[in-house]
Protein backbone atom coordinates (compact mmCIF):
# COMPACT_ATOMS: atom_id res chain seq x y z
CA UNK A 1 0.00 0.00 0.00
CA UNK A 2 1.34 3.43 -0.95
CA UNK A 3 2.09 6.17 1.57
CA UNK A 4 -0.81 8.25 0.26
CA UNK A 5 -3.25 5.35 0.59
CA UNK A 6 -2.06 4.70 4.14
CA UNK A 7 -2.70 8.34 5.03
CA UNK A 8 -6.18 8.19 3.53
CA UNK A 9 -7.19 5.08 5.47
CA UNK A 10 -5.82 6.64 8.64
CA UNK A 11 -8.05 9.65 8.01
CA UNK A 12 -11.07 7.41 7.42
CA UNK A 13 -11.33 8.14 3.71
CA UNK A 14 -10.75 5.23 1.31
CA UNK A 15 -9.03 6.13 -1.93
CA UNK A 16 -11.23 6.62 -4.99
CA UNK A 17 -9.45 6.36 -8.34
CA UNK A 18 -12.48 7.03 -10.55
CA UNK A 19 -13.90 10.24 -11.95
CA UNK A 20 -12.50 13.55 -13.17
CA UNK A 21 -11.66 14.71 -9.65
CA UNK A 22 -10.26 11.44 -8.31
CA UNK A 23 -6.92 13.25 -7.90
CA UNK A 24 -8.55 15.67 -5.44
CA UNK A 25 -10.31 12.97 -3.41
CA UNK A 26 -7.09 10.97 -3.29
CA UNK A 27 -5.33 13.80 -1.44
CA UNK A 28 -7.45 13.29 1.68
CA UNK A 29 -8.58 16.13 4.01
CA UNK A 30 -5.09 17.25 5.03
CA UNK A 31 -3.84 17.03 1.47
CA UNK A 32 -6.72 19.16 0.21
CA UNK A 33 -5.93 21.85 2.76
CA UNK A 34 -2.31 21.76 1.63
CA UNK A 35 -3.52 22.02 -1.97
CA UNK A 36 -5.56 25.12 -1.08
CA UNK A 37 -2.57 26.79 0.56
CA UNK A 38 -0.19 25.98 -2.29
CA UNK A 39 -2.71 27.00 -4.97
CA UNK A 40 -3.40 30.33 -3.25
CA UNK A 41 0.29 30.97 -2.69
CA UNK A 42 1.18 30.38 -6.33
CA UNK A 43 -1.77 32.42 -7.64
CA UNK A 44 -0.73 35.41 -5.54
CA UNK A 45 2.91 34.81 -6.45
CA UNK A 46 1.84 35.17 -10.08
CA UNK A 47 -0.24 38.26 -9.28
CA UNK A 48 2.71 39.97 -7.62
CA UNK A 49 5.01 39.06 -10.52
CA UNK A 50 2.70 40.49 -13.18
CA UNK A 51 2.33 43.84 -11.46
CA UNK A 52 5.62 44.71 -13.18
CA UNK A 53 5.09 43.59 -16.82
CA UNK A 54 1.62 45.12 -16.88
CA UNK A 55 2.93 48.42 -15.51
CA UNK A 56 6.11 48.41 -17.54
CA UNK A 57 5.15 51.08 -20.09
CA UNK A 58 4.08 53.48 -17.33
CA UNK A 59 7.22 52.79 -15.28
CA UNK A 60 9.48 53.31 -18.29
CA UNK A 61 7.80 56.64 -19.02
CA UNK A 62 7.91 57.76 -15.37
CA UNK A 63 11.65 57.09 -14.94
CA UNK A 64 12.59 57.74 -18.62
CA UNK A 65 13.96 54.22 -19.15
CA UNK A 66 15.10 52.59 -22.37
CA UNK A 67 14.01 49.04 -23.21
CA UNK A 68 17.23 47.51 -21.87
CA UNK A 69 16.76 49.13 -18.46
CA UNK A 70 13.11 48.09 -18.45
CA UNK A 71 13.97 44.47 -19.23
CA UNK A 72 16.57 44.51 -16.46
CA UNK A 73 13.77 44.91 -13.89
CA UNK A 74 12.46 41.49 -14.84
CA UNK A 75 15.91 39.98 -15.15
CA UNK A 76 17.02 40.94 -11.62
CA UNK A 77 13.77 39.52 -10.25
CA UNK A 78 14.42 36.18 -11.92
CA UNK A 79 18.16 36.08 -11.15
CA UNK A 80 17.63 36.74 -7.45
CA UNK A 81 14.78 34.23 -7.51
CA UNK A 82 17.45 31.56 -8.01
CA UNK A 83 18.94 32.50 -4.64
CA UNK A 84 15.48 32.63 -3.09
CA UNK A 85 14.52 29.29 -4.55
CA UNK A 86 17.69 27.60 -3.37
CA UNK A 87 17.35 29.05 0.14
CA UNK A 88 13.66 28.14 0.32
CA UNK A 89 14.49 24.59 -0.79
CA UNK A 90 17.04 24.21 1.99
CA UNK A 91 14.58 25.66 4.51
CA UNK A 92 11.87 23.28 3.30
CA UNK A 93 14.18 20.31 3.94
CA UNK A 94 15.38 21.61 7.31
CA UNK A 95 12.37 23.29 8.98
CA UNK A 96 9.50 21.83 6.95
CA UNK A 97 7.45 22.66 3.87
CA UNK A 98 4.72 24.71 5.54
CA UNK A 99 7.02 27.01 7.52
CA UNK A 100 9.14 27.64 4.43
CA UNK A 101 5.98 28.36 2.40
CA UNK A 102 4.86 31.07 4.83
CA UNK A 103 8.29 32.72 4.78
CA UNK A 104 8.31 32.91 0.98
CA UNK A 105 4.80 34.40 0.79
CA UNK A 106 5.55 37.12 3.36
CA UNK A 107 8.79 37.98 1.57
CA UNK A 108 7.37 38.47 -1.92
CA UNK A 109 4.35 40.39 -0.59
CA UNK A 110 6.46 42.79 1.48
CA UNK A 111 8.86 43.76 -1.28
CA UNK A 112 6.12 44.05 -3.91
CA UNK A 113 4.44 46.67 -1.73
CA UNK A 114 7.74 48.49 -1.19
CA UNK A 115 8.22 48.70 -4.98
CA UNK A 116 5.25 51.04 -5.00
CA UNK A 117 7.15 53.51 -2.80
CA UNK A 118 10.34 53.54 -4.88
CA UNK A 119 11.50 57.16 -5.45
CA UNK A 120 13.82 56.28 -8.34
CA UNK A 121 14.78 53.52 -10.77
CA UNK A 122 17.71 52.26 -8.67
CA UNK A 123 15.53 51.76 -5.59
CA UNK A 124 12.85 50.04 -7.63
CA UNK A 125 15.52 47.73 -9.04
CA UNK A 126 16.67 46.78 -5.52
CA UNK A 127 13.14 46.20 -4.17
CA UNK A 128 12.19 44.16 -7.23
CA UNK A 129 15.32 42.05 -6.80
CA UNK A 130 14.45 41.37 -3.16
CA UNK A 131 10.90 40.48 -4.18
CA UNK A 132 12.56 37.70 -6.19
CA UNK A 133 13.73 36.03 -2.97
CA UNK A 134 10.16 35.10 -2.04
CA UNK A 135 8.95 34.74 -5.61
CA UNK A 136 11.65 32.16 -6.34
CA UNK A 137 10.91 29.96 -3.36
CA UNK A 138 7.11 29.77 -3.25
CA UNK A 139 6.44 27.47 -6.19
CA UNK A 140 9.10 24.90 -5.32
CA UNK A 141 7.99 24.65 -1.68
CA UNK A 142 4.27 24.56 -2.48
CA UNK A 143 4.71 21.99 -5.24
CA UNK A 144 6.72 19.69 -2.98
CA UNK A 145 4.17 20.04 -0.17
CA UNK A 146 1.35 18.85 -2.46
CA UNK A 147 3.47 16.26 -4.32
CA UNK A 148 4.14 14.46 -1.03
CA UNK A 149 0.38 14.11 -0.44
CA UNK A 150 -0.47 13.10 -4.02
CA UNK A 151 -0.62 9.50 -5.24
CA UNK A 152 1.80 8.39 -7.97
CA UNK A 153 -1.11 7.77 -10.33
CA UNK A 154 -2.53 11.29 -10.02
CA UNK A 155 0.56 13.34 -9.20
CA UNK A 156 0.92 14.89 -12.66
CA UNK A 157 -2.61 16.26 -12.87
CA UNK A 158 -2.59 17.30 -9.20
CA UNK A 159 0.52 19.41 -9.73
CA UNK A 160 -0.92 20.57 -13.06
CA UNK A 161 -3.83 22.10 -11.14
CA UNK A 162 -1.35 23.79 -8.80
CA UNK A 163 0.43 25.17 -11.87
CA UNK A 164 -2.89 26.53 -13.19
CA UNK A 165 -2.90 28.92 -10.22
CA UNK A 166 -0.35 30.95 -12.18
CA UNK A 167 -2.99 31.72 -14.82
CA UNK A 168 -5.53 32.58 -12.12
CA UNK A 169 -3.14 35.08 -10.55
CA UNK A 170 -2.25 36.48 -13.97
CA UNK A 171 -5.94 36.98 -14.78
CA UNK A 172 -6.53 38.75 -11.48
CA UNK A 173 -3.58 41.05 -12.17
CA UNK A 174 -4.96 41.94 -15.63
CA UNK A 175 -8.39 42.74 -14.15
CA UNK A 176 -6.89 44.97 -11.46
CA UNK A 177 -4.54 46.57 -14.01
CA UNK A 178 -7.43 47.39 -16.36
CA UNK A 179 -9.42 49.02 -13.54
CA UNK A 180 -6.51 50.88 -11.95
CA UNK A 181 -5.12 52.30 -15.19
CA UNK A 182 -8.59 53.34 -16.32
CA UNK A 183 -9.34 55.38 -13.21
CA UNK A 184 -5.92 56.46 -11.91
CA UNK A 185 -3.31 58.62 -13.64
CA UNK A 186 -0.51 56.44 -15.10
CA UNK A 187 2.16 58.13 -12.94
CA UNK A 188 0.35 56.89 -9.83
CA UNK A 189 -1.37 53.79 -11.21
CA UNK A 190 1.81 51.71 -11.39
CA UNK A 191 2.41 52.42 -7.70
CA UNK A 192 -1.14 51.36 -6.83
CA UNK A 193 -0.57 48.10 -8.71
CA UNK A 194 2.41 47.30 -6.49
CA UNK A 195 0.53 48.28 -3.33
CA UNK A 196 -2.18 45.72 -4.10
CA UNK A 197 0.61 43.14 -3.74
CA UNK A 198 -0.18 43.10 -0.01
CA UNK A 199 -3.01 40.61 -0.68
CA UNK A 200 -0.90 37.47 0.04
CA UNK A 201 -0.63 38.42 3.72
CA UNK A 202 -4.18 37.10 4.14
CA UNK A 203 -3.12 33.69 2.82
CA UNK A 204 -0.46 33.28 5.50
CA UNK A 205 -3.18 33.29 8.16
CA UNK A 206 -4.93 30.38 6.42
CA UNK A 207 -1.74 28.38 5.95
CA UNK A 208 -0.63 28.85 9.54
CA UNK A 209 -3.97 27.61 10.90
CA UNK A 210 -4.87 24.83 8.47
CA UNK A 211 -1.89 23.34 6.64
CA UNK A 212 0.70 20.80 7.77
CA UNK A 213 3.45 18.75 6.14
CA UNK A 214 2.65 15.25 4.84
CA UNK A 215 3.35 13.07 7.93
CA UNK A 216 5.41 10.32 6.26
CA UNK A 217 7.55 12.78 4.32
CA UNK A 218 8.14 14.82 7.47
CA UNK A 219 9.32 11.69 9.32
CA UNK A 220 11.71 10.71 6.53
CA UNK A 221 13.07 14.24 6.31
CA UNK A 222 13.69 14.53 10.05
CA UNK A 223 15.38 11.13 10.18
CA UNK A 224 17.86 11.92 7.41
CA UNK A 225 21.35 13.18 8.24
CA UNK A 226 21.69 14.84 4.82
CA UNK A 227 18.49 16.88 4.70
CA UNK A 228 18.84 20.27 3.06
CA UNK A 229 22.34 19.49 1.77
CA UNK A 230 23.64 21.21 -1.38
CA UNK A 231 26.50 18.74 -1.48
CA UNK A 232 24.08 15.84 -1.87
CA UNK A 233 22.57 17.15 -5.12
CA UNK A 234 26.02 17.79 -6.61
CA UNK A 235 27.50 14.36 -6.20
CA UNK A 236 26.66 10.98 -7.76
CA UNK A 237 24.07 9.69 -8.33
CA UNK A 238 22.25 13.07 -8.36
CA UNK A 239 24.85 15.24 -10.14
CA UNK A 240 23.75 14.31 -13.67
CA UNK A 241 20.10 14.82 -12.75
CA UNK A 242 20.82 18.26 -11.29
CA UNK A 243 22.76 19.49 -14.34
CA UNK A 244 20.20 18.36 -16.91
CA UNK A 245 17.26 19.55 -14.79
CA UNK A 246 18.84 23.02 -14.66
CA UNK A 247 19.26 22.97 -18.44
CA UNK A 248 15.63 21.90 -18.92
CA UNK A 249 14.37 24.63 -16.61
CA UNK A 250 16.56 27.23 -18.33
CA UNK A 251 15.11 26.49 -21.76
CA UNK A 252 11.46 26.40 -20.74
CA UNK A 253 11.60 29.47 -18.53
CA UNK A 254 13.77 31.47 -20.91
CA UNK A 255 11.07 31.08 -23.54
CA UNK A 256 8.22 31.70 -21.13
CA UNK A 257 9.51 34.82 -19.39
CA UNK A 258 10.46 36.39 -22.70
CA UNK A 259 6.80 36.25 -23.66
CA UNK A 260 5.35 37.08 -20.24
CA UNK A 261 7.57 40.16 -19.94
CA UNK A 262 7.28 41.63 -23.42
CA UNK A 263 3.85 40.74 -24.84
CA UNK A 264 2.02 43.58 -23.01
CA UNK A 265 4.59 46.06 -24.37
CA UNK A 266 4.38 44.47 -27.84
CA UNK A 267 0.59 44.86 -27.87
CA UNK A 268 0.77 48.52 -26.82
CA UNK A 269 3.77 49.87 -28.71
CA UNK A 270 3.73 47.85 -31.94
CA UNK A 271 0.03 47.00 -32.21
CA UNK A 272 -1.21 50.32 -30.80
CA UNK A 273 -3.75 48.78 -28.43
CA UNK A 274 -5.30 50.73 -25.54
CA UNK A 275 -5.26 49.56 -21.92
CA UNK A 276 -8.68 47.94 -22.37
CA UNK A 277 -7.66 46.50 -25.75
CA UNK A 278 -4.50 44.99 -24.26
CA UNK A 279 -6.56 43.45 -21.46
CA UNK A 280 -8.88 41.87 -24.04
CA UNK A 281 -6.01 40.30 -25.97
CA UNK A 282 -4.43 39.06 -22.77
CA UNK A 283 -7.75 37.45 -21.81
CA UNK A 284 -7.39 35.08 -24.78
CA UNK A 285 -3.77 34.39 -23.86
CA UNK A 286 -4.56 33.72 -20.20
CA UNK A 287 -7.62 31.56 -21.00
CA UNK A 288 -5.40 29.41 -23.18
CA UNK A 289 -2.82 29.28 -20.38
CA UNK A 290 -5.33 28.09 -17.78
CA UNK A 291 -6.70 25.32 -19.99
CA UNK A 292 -3.16 24.45 -21.03
CA UNK A 293 -2.09 23.90 -17.43
CA UNK A 294 -5.02 21.55 -16.80
CA UNK A 295 -4.61 19.67 -20.09
CA UNK A 296 -0.87 19.32 -19.59
CA UNK A 297 -1.48 17.94 -16.11
CA UNK A 298 -3.60 15.11 -17.47
CA UNK A 299 -1.27 14.42 -20.38
CA UNK A 300 1.81 14.22 -18.15
CA UNK A 301 0.12 11.31 -16.36
CA UNK A 302 -1.01 9.71 -19.64
CA UNK A 303 2.03 10.27 -21.89
CA UNK A 304 4.76 10.53 -19.28
CA UNK A 305 6.74 13.54 -18.01
CA UNK A 306 9.28 13.71 -20.85
CA UNK A 307 6.87 13.25 -23.76
CA UNK A 308 4.55 15.94 -22.42
CA UNK A 309 7.40 18.46 -22.09
CA UNK A 310 8.84 17.62 -25.52
CA UNK A 311 5.46 17.87 -27.24
CA UNK A 312 4.65 21.30 -25.87
CA UNK A 313 8.19 22.61 -26.29
CA UNK A 314 7.88 22.09 -30.03
CA UNK A 315 4.35 23.52 -30.16
CA UNK A 316 5.39 26.53 -28.04
CA UNK A 317 8.27 27.39 -30.36
CA UNK A 318 5.98 27.22 -33.39
CA UNK A 319 3.36 29.36 -31.64
CA UNK A 320 5.91 32.06 -30.78
CA UNK A 321 7.09 32.23 -34.39
CA UNK A 322 3.53 32.48 -35.68
CA UNK A 323 2.42 35.08 -33.12
CA UNK A 324 5.37 37.41 -33.60
CA UNK A 325 5.15 37.34 -37.41
CA UNK A 326 1.48 38.18 -37.90
CA UNK A 327 1.19 40.92 -40.54
CA UNK A 328 0.50 44.47 -39.36
CA UNK A 329 -3.21 45.18 -39.19
CA UNK A 330 -4.24 41.55 -38.75
CA UNK A 331 -5.26 42.11 -35.12
CA UNK A 332 -8.15 39.65 -35.27
CA UNK A 333 -5.67 36.89 -36.11
CA UNK A 334 -3.44 38.16 -33.29
CA UNK A 335 -6.40 37.83 -30.92
CA UNK A 336 -7.22 34.27 -32.02
CA UNK A 337 -3.61 33.03 -31.92
CA UNK A 338 -3.25 34.26 -28.34
CA UNK A 339 -5.21 31.21 -27.16
CA UNK A 340 -2.95 28.47 -28.59
CA UNK A 341 0.13 30.48 -27.60
CA UNK A 342 -1.03 30.64 -23.97
CA UNK A 343 -2.12 26.99 -24.10
CA UNK A 344 1.19 25.60 -25.35
CA UNK A 345 3.59 27.71 -23.29
CA UNK A 346 1.67 26.79 -20.12
CA UNK A 347 0.97 23.10 -20.74
CA UNK A 348 4.72 22.49 -20.82
CA UNK A 349 4.96 23.54 -17.17
CA UNK A 350 2.30 21.13 -15.90
CA UNK A 351 4.72 18.23 -15.57
CA UNK A 352 7.45 20.21 -13.83
CA UNK A 353 6.15 19.92 -10.27
CA UNK A 354 5.76 16.15 -10.41
CA UNK A 355 8.86 15.54 -12.57
CA UNK A 356 11.31 17.46 -10.37
CA UNK A 357 9.80 16.06 -7.16
CA UNK A 358 10.22 12.51 -8.49
CA UNK A 359 13.85 13.09 -9.48
CA UNK A 360 14.99 13.65 -5.86
CA UNK A 361 14.65 11.71 -2.58
CA UNK A 362 12.62 13.21 0.29
CA UNK A 363 15.60 14.40 2.35
CA UNK A 364 16.88 16.72 -0.42
CA UNK A 365 13.72 17.14 -2.50
CA UNK A 366 13.33 20.78 -1.49
CA UNK A 367 16.98 21.55 -2.15
CA UNK A 368 17.04 19.78 -5.52
CA UNK A 369 13.76 21.12 -6.81
CA UNK A 370 14.32 24.64 -5.48
CA UNK A 371 17.82 24.85 -6.94
CA UNK A 372 17.17 23.37 -10.39
CA UNK A 373 13.91 25.19 -11.09
CA UNK A 374 15.14 28.58 -9.92
CA UNK A 375 18.66 28.38 -11.33
CA UNK A 376 17.01 27.67 -14.67
CA UNK A 377 14.77 30.64 -14.05
CA UNK A 378 17.78 32.87 -13.32
CA UNK A 379 19.74 31.83 -16.40
CA UNK A 380 16.59 32.02 -18.49
CA UNK A 381 16.12 35.55 -17.14
CA UNK A 382 18.85 36.71 -19.49
CA UNK A 383 16.37 36.21 -22.33
CA UNK A 384 14.03 39.15 -21.46
CA UNK A 385 16.99 41.53 -21.15
CA UNK A 386 18.43 40.38 -24.49
CA UNK A 387 15.03 40.91 -26.07
CA UNK A 388 14.97 44.41 -24.55
CA UNK A 389 18.27 45.32 -26.18
CA UNK A 390 17.47 43.58 -29.47
CA UNK A 391 14.10 45.35 -29.59
CA UNK A 392 15.89 48.65 -30.15
CA UNK A 393 16.89 47.49 -33.64
CA UNK A 394 14.61 44.52 -34.38
CA UNK A 395 11.42 45.76 -32.77
CA UNK A 396 9.74 43.87 -29.91
CA UNK A 397 7.93 41.50 -32.29
CA UNK A 398 11.14 40.50 -34.06
CA UNK A 399 13.05 40.05 -30.82
CA UNK A 400 10.36 37.78 -29.37
CA UNK A 401 11.48 35.08 -31.81
CA UNK A 402 14.58 34.71 -29.64
CA UNK A 403 12.36 33.13 -26.98
CA UNK A 404 11.66 30.17 -29.27
CA UNK A 405 15.30 29.08 -28.96
CA UNK A 406 14.74 28.31 -25.30
CA UNK A 407 12.25 25.58 -26.13
CA UNK A 408 14.79 23.87 -28.37
CA UNK A 409 17.22 23.82 -25.46
CA UNK A 410 14.57 22.15 -23.29
CA UNK A 411 14.12 19.28 -25.75
CA UNK A 412 17.88 18.61 -25.75
CA UNK A 413 17.95 18.57 -21.93
CA UNK A 414 15.35 15.79 -21.82
CA UNK A 415 17.88 13.41 -23.36
CA UNK A 416 19.82 13.33 -20.09
CA UNK A 417 16.88 12.75 -17.72
CA UNK A 418 14.97 9.56 -16.82
CA UNK A 419 11.21 9.08 -17.16
CA UNK A 420 9.57 9.07 -13.69
CA UNK A 421 5.86 8.54 -14.34
CA UNK A 422 4.30 6.27 -11.71
CA UNK A 423 7.22 6.62 -9.27
CA UNK A 424 6.44 6.50 -5.56
CA UNK A 425 8.16 9.21 -3.51
CA UNK A 426 10.70 7.85 -1.02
Amino acid sequence: MSTTQTQQHTQGEPPDDTGAFAWLRALGPRGRRAFGGAFGGYALDSYDFFTLPLSMVAIAAYFSLDKGQTGLLTTVTLVVSAIGGALAGILADRIGRVKALMITVVTYALFTVLCGFAPNYETLLVFRALQGLGFGGEWAVGAILVAEYASARHRGRTLGFIQSAWAAGWALAVIVYTLVFQFVDADTAWRVMFWTGALPALLVVYVRRNVEDAPHAAEVRRASAERGSFAAVFKPPLLRTTLFAVLLSTGVQGGYYTLATWIPTFLKTERGLTVVGTGGYLTFLISGAFIGYLTGGYLTDRLGRKKNIALFAVLSALSVLAYSNIPSGANTLLLVLGFPLGFCMSAIFSGFGSFLAELYPTAVRGTGQGFTYNTGRAVGAVFPTLVGFLAESWGVGGALVFGAAGYGLAVLALLGLPETRGKELA
